[in-house]
């Protein structure tokens, strides 16, 4: 397919998400191409390379060479992970080349719906995070009870909830460091708008702060 093929496709993807005219969108789409390093893509270009092997412009080379402008965001994703990028960074990864190309927004999804992720390092190791995250009786120590349902678990290692305040998704991924020390990656998914990325970013952000405190005590 040619450049101004892939960029009408590109254009067409971001309207339909977006609700943008033609030109606005396309305009966009060419800013993106022309001059991704200025987009914000959601992680470093340092945190990237030290997870997935190479950093921001190596994956957009990568990508742009496969094809994945005509591809769907799944099969991106399972590139990446055919190439050995973990699951959590082959989906950040595929996120920020979408942003990069103008497919899409800051913080939005591909059904239109908004996300956050909140990650911090904590003194705790991965199996007595992963219980404060799936037991509710431990979650309800620095959680309001009534806020998380399991929906599925992968021991000491993801956990995904129903966040029942507004029907939306949540993802705990868990990465153990050394010395006990446990990353967690909060991944908020399915907001209903852009107003609600920084509340629930807050919001996390407080609330791992409570658990430390929590298991301390």
């Amino acid at each position: 397919m040619t450049r101004d093929k892939a960029q009408k496709r590109a254009t067409r993807t971001r309207m339909t998400k977006t609700g943008e005219r033609y030109t606005a969108a396309r305009r966009h789409v060419v800013q993106a191409e022309e001059a991704p390093t200025t987009v914000d893509l959601g992680q470093s270009d340092e945190a990237v390379r030290e997870h997935t092997g190479r950093g921001w412009k190596g994956w957009l080379r990568t990508l742009d060479a496969w094809g994945a402008k005509e591809r769907k965001h799944g099969e991106i994703v399972a590139y990446l992970m055919e190439q050995g990028v973990p699951g959590w960074w082959a989906q950040t990864v595929t996120t920020g080349y979408e942003r990069s190309r103008g497919i899409r927004a800051k913080h939005q999804s591909l059904d239109g719906t908004f996300q956050v992720s909140v990650s911090k390092t904590l003194p705790i190791d991965a199996r007595a995070l992963f219980e404060a995250f799936t037991d509710a009786r431990r979650r309800n120590r620095w959680l309001e009870p009534g806020t998380l349902r399991v929906r599925k678990t992968q021991k000491d290692r993801t956990a995904r909830f129903d966040y029942l305040p507004d029907g939306s998704r949540l993802v705990a991924y868990f990465e153990p460091k050394a010395a006990g020390k446990t990353t967690v990656t909060i991944q908020h998914e399915r907001l209903p708008g852009a107003g609600a990325v920084e509340e629930m970013r807050t919001m996390w952000k407080e609330r791992l702060a409570a658990l430390v405190e929590s298991l301390r005590g």
